[in-house]
């Protein structure tokens, strides 16, 4: 009877620290992600305008498919590799974001570059009659699974970094808490406003109150401006957030002139400034990481559709699995 005691005493003992270990997950996860969080607002920013040219019933499929790369991205390949990375070699994490960030960058100039000359939608949607509705879906679902493992690399490592150094078990669970809890807020907050327009018309059509239907119609006229300004607003981000992790990156190694300058300026031209000084010194700041994302991601054009796209296809022809 002693011995079933002493059993129940260490059973309750363990139950104790497994529910304490819990909570420091819990509590760890929650500050990491908060840390995290202005890369995670810029996911979302981004991810709405792979929707766009979509009838209705195939956006959550793809809002969910694309949920479901990114967390396996998260778990499967960036979860280990901080880990690790974080255990053997902490130098090699600053480069490999900055490759990270010159997508971003490049990514981003594309972007603009396209929509100053034009007829890039039109060739666009000239290219989806031809190859079909299905066939542009899986280009879209893989061109915001490939942005997102950059983003979400970003968002791991901005996590990982707030995470106490302790047993790398505490630390993957930690992270892995934080992956989850990021991906359900980015993809959750990018279905609203994917299906908003759809509410809106459901409550414009069946809204029993006028102010019901009021407030319907005025989703639906809302939402395609919406949509629009999300569209630019995720372009500047890749921009913001490229030229952000380069600029940073080249300070972490040692070259922080562009950095310090652009803070520097940020800081005199708000000198004078007694109210919202902070809100308009990382506005400025912001800004001229865009700019600088923008500079550096024209350069990168050249180089990646002329060098490393032609490669690249060689390569998959080579072999279908790359």
């Amino acid at each position: 009877m002693s011995g079933l005691l002493a059993l129940l005493d260490d059973v309750a003992a363990i139950a104790k620290v497994a529910a304490a270990s819990i909570d420091d997950v819990a509590a760890q996860a929650a500050k990491a992600g908060a840390k995290a969080a202005g890369a995670a607002i810029d996911d979302a920013a981004v991810t709405p305008k792979y929707m766009q040219g979509f009838d209705a019933a195939r956006e959550l499929p793809i809002i969910w498919r694309i949920a479901r790369g990114s967390l396996f991205n998260k778990l499967v390949f960036l979860l280990p590799a901080g880990l690790a990375l974080r255990e053997f070699a902490p130098g090699a994490v600053t480069p490999l974001l900055m490759l990270g960030g010159c997508y971003l960058c490049f990514e981003g100039a594309e972007k603009v570059v396209h929509a100053i000359k034009g007829g890039h939608e039109a060739k666009k949607k000239e290219v989806a009659a031809k190859d079909g509705p299905a066939h542009l879906e899986e280009q879209r679902i893989a061109g915001a699974i490939k942005t997102d493992f950059i983003l979400s690399a970003e968002i791991m490592t901005i996590a990982l970094a707030a995470i106490p150094e302790g047993s790398i078990w505490m630390e993957g669970a930690t992270l892995a808490a934080v992956a989850v809890m990021i991906t359900v807020a980015v993809y959750g907050a990018v279905a609203l406003i994917v299906k908003a327009d759809d509410l809106g018309l459901l409550m414009a059509a069946k809204g029993r109150l006028a102010t019901t239907r009021g407030i319907g119609r005025a989703l639906i006229k809302a939402m395609p401006k919406v949509l629009a300004a999300l569209m630019i607003i995720g372009t500047a981000a890749m921009l913001w957030v490229g030229g952000n992790i380069i600029l940073h990156g080249l300070a972490n190694l040692g070259f922080a002139w562009p950095y310090d300058q652009i803070h520097h300026i940020a800081e005199a031209a708000t000198k004078s400034l007694e109210s919202a000084r902070n809100a308009v010194q990382w506005a400025l700041v912001a800004t001229m990481d865009g700019i600088f994302g923008l500079a550096l991601g024209v350069v990168l054009i050249p180089v990646g559709t002329r060098i490393i796209a032609p490669v690249w296809q060689r390569l998959r022809r080579l072999n279908p699995v790359v």
